[in-house]
């Protein structure tokens, strides 16, 4: 298990990293589920802690495995066998994501969490025992999982309810922790442009997973009533909401950065967590939005309007903060995406006079607005091709063609 070259070219997703993505799909679906159904039943900031919880549980996995991939992914038998052993625990972690948000049992959910790091550790003490220059890096990352599990076991199992919230967020931290403690040692060679894809094809996967939370209240509508123009209205609105969404995060090409700023990677590579959260959050509102056009829910309109635009509120402020770390200089201004995340989060104070599906339809109206003026003011340069790779592609081949 030799480190991957950093500037390895064409360095794209493989399968097994398809196929493990795709297990974080159930994972994902049940956590929006409940989040959804926390705000139809009038419970909507009891739901937000357990949601960002078991989300962080959920990512957190997804982070450790990308990775490590990126760096050390030999494709061979053992290799295959254990990142399949990771993606059992995640589907065990999915299984337990109602009794996490219903009754703060994370008993399901830690124990999947057990079962991916198994997995993990044995990764990193293989990588220690091949990859000698990098050694003391594996093992500490091995140590730090191996005893922050230990922790979660007590968290889960013996911890007195009053201490579990702050014992979370201790354990949360110190999980943050360990990457640039590992990393001290010998960084790992990930490789920025891979990177970068493996966080788009996720972000597609939680746009997905918005739109099966929104089908979902469309059928649940449907159960009650005949198709009706708010209903129209509220679903097309909803989809459109996606799409700007996609749209945003894509006008930003991070791969080129990541390259010359891996100082960087720490903020980057975490604040997406409140990016990855707030789409999942997203797919949870539209469908109490499009749920509620078919009948009377506990949740008021007010509520159902917020569980819209917060998500995509936060969505629009992360992705210039976070992108902003490595890129030079931002395709979306900031100042537009300001006043529209300021727009949607003022629009739900309007729900009483013009409903919820006002407020959905206003949301995606103002979404399109700032993707069409981010278009017209960078023009040619958004459209071009993807240039980080092509000036990634002409680096390389500048690189092997200069004489030794």
């Amino acid at each position: 298990m030799s480190a991957r070259p950093i500037d390895e070219p064409n360095r794209v997703t493989s399968q097994l990293e398809l196929l493990f993505d795709l297990t974080f799909v159930v994972a994902v679906a049940a956590v929006t589920a409940q989040l959804a159904h926390e705000i139809i039943e009038g419970h909507a900031l009891a739901g937000i802690v357990p949601f960002l919880q078991v989300f962080f549980a959920i990512w957190w996995a997804w982070m450790n495995f990308t990775w490590f991939a990126s760096s050390y992914d030999t494709d061979d038998v053992a290799y295959r066998l254990l990142t399949m052993v990771q993606m059992a625990g995640v589907l065990v972690l999915a299984t337990g994501v109602p009794a996490a948000a219903e009754h703060a049992d994370f008993s399901l959910v830690t124990l999947g969490y057990v079962i991916m790091r198994i997995g993990l550790v044995a990764q990193w003490l293989r990588a220690g025992l091949e990859d000698p220059a990098r050694r003391r890096t594996a093992l500490r990352y091995a140590v730090g999982i191996s005893v922050l599990t230990v922790g979660w076991l007590y968290h889960s199992m013996a911890a007195p309810v009053t201490a579990e919230l702050p014992l979370f967020v201790l354990l949360a931290v110190l999980e943050l922790a360990v990457p640039p403690w590992a990393e001290r040692a010998e960084p790992t060679t990930w490789h920025p442009h891979h990177i970068a894809e493996r966080y788009g094809l996720f972000t597609i996967i939680l746009l997905g997973e918005s739109v099966l939370a929104a089908s979902r209240g469309v059928a649940a509508a449907l159960e009650t009533t005949e198709i009706s123009s708010t209903f129209v209205v509220i679903a097309l609105s909803g989809l459109v909401v996606l799409f700007a969404l996609w749209w945003l995060y894509f006008l930003v090409k991070a791969g080129e950065g990541l390259s010359d700023r891996r100082d960087r990677s720490y903020l980057w590579g975490y604040g997406h967590y409140g990016i990855f959260a707030a789409l999942a959050a997203v797919g949870a509102g539209l469908e109490v939005a499009v749920e509620q056009s078919g009948h009377v829910i506990t949740a008021a309109p007010l509520t159902v309007g917020y569980a819209v635009a917060i998500p995509v509120g936060v969505f629009l402020v992360l992705l210039w903060m976070v992108h902003a770390q490595v890129v030079a200089e931002s395709v979306i201004h900031p100042v537009l995406l300001s006043v529209c995340a300021v727009v949607v989060l003022a629009l739900p104070l309007a729900a009483p006079l013009i409903g919820v599906y006002g407020v959905v339809a206003a949301i995606a109206a103002s979404c399109v607005l700032l993707v069409a003026v981010t278009i017209a003011l960078n023009g040619v340069r958004v459209s071009a091709p993807d240039l980080e790779t092509e000036r990634g592609r002409r680096r390389i081949r500048a690189a092997q063609e200069t004489p030794e």
